[in-house]
């Protein structure tokens, strides 16, 4: 449930006027599949990536599909396994309450605890940036997302495959996603850098934006930088 402000500054930040930054559409399909091949229709030939949360799983479908257009890999925050049963159930409730105008209420009682770290659930202008933009997508696209993570392939015998550049990030705090899934993430992919950011909990975007802006930067001055990349 997150838009284009979720990497505002890091556009800033790597802005470049042969640098072509795309932030890849995650929301109208209700399948990871889907939203791979939504991106990769309009990505260019060759590119670098980075996915956080659910993005970072469309970014494990998009090298299944397309490896060879892929130069760099940043995982944020994300999961290589399968929806676990338990996760499943508690989906549709989540999903009947969006659709019962209950979005709102949700966000607010989820995303403090869960989102964020410590330091940040006391940050009034991070906490409206997270409300406003699940608002602005709406119930539809929360379901639609719900459906995708729910159904969403198992990714980590995908990890192995992975020849690019890549570093996996997380927030030392992440409660969604925590440290001990991206240990095995980096672990199982063979050029991996893993970074865990203190003071932060599973929105490393937002919370740590310049940390993220700088690995990003040291990534891709690992190879020649390609002239377009795609998050």
């Amino acid at each position: 449930m997150c838009d284009e402000r979720l990497w505002a500054r890091q556009r800033a930040d790597l802005s470049d006027p042969a640098t072509k930054i795309i932030v890849g559409d995650l929301t109208g399909s209700s399948s990871i599949e889907g939203m791979a091949e939504n991106i990769l229709a309009d990505a260019p030939e060759r590119f670098a990536l980075a996915g956080f949360s659910m993005g970072g799983i469309v970014a494990f479908e998009m090298w299944r599909q397309a490896p060879a257009s892929i130069s760099h890999l940043a995982l944020f925050d994300t999961n290589a396994a399968r929806e676990t049963p338990e996760r499943k159930a508690r989906r549709r409730t989540e999903i009947q309450n969006a659709l019962d105008g209950r979005l709102e209420e949700m966000m607010i009682e989820e995303f403090k605890p869960n989102y964020l770290g410590a330091r940040s659930r006391t940050d009034t202008v991070l906490r409206a940036t997270i409300l406003d933009m699940a608002l602005d997508l709406g119930a539809a696209v929360f379901e639609r997302q719900s459906l995708a993570l729910r159904d969403r392939p198992d990714s980590r015998q995908t990890l192995g495959t992975i020849t690019c550049a890549t570093i996996v990030v997380c927030g030392r705090e992440d409660a969604l996603c925590p440290p001990r899934d991206h240990e095995f993430i980096a672990n199982s992919i063979p050029q991996a850098k893993l970074t865990i950011l203190d003071d932060c909990g599973h929105m490393t975007p937002l919370e740590r934006p310049r940390a993220v802006s700088r690995l990003l930067l040291e990534l891709l001055r690992e190879q020649d930088q390609p002239k377009e990349i795609a998050g």
